[in-house]
């Protein structure tokens, strides 16, 4: 069971990385969030083991974080 979470979650950050690919034409502050979302909804997701209520509220709580994130100049 455990090694099924771990794919999971190894399959969700490569899922993340490669859709962030095409985000060229993105602000910075839209890159922020979309990073942050997707690091959310995978830390959510793995310390609720996997329920559907972590996955999204991390997911929630990660874009905003990400939105708040100001770019170094």
């Amino acid at each position: 069971m455990k090694s099924i979470k771990h794919l999971a979650a190894t399959a969700a950050l490569v899922t993340v990385a490669l859709g962030l690919g095409g985000c060229s034409s993105m602000s910075a502050q839209d890159k922020n969030t979309a990073i942050g979302a997707g690091a959310g909804a995978v830390i959510g997701g793995v310390l609720t083991g996997g329920s559907t209520a972590g996955t999204v509220g991390g997911a929630a709580v990660g874009g905003v974080i990400g939105n708040q994130v100001k770019p170094p100049k």
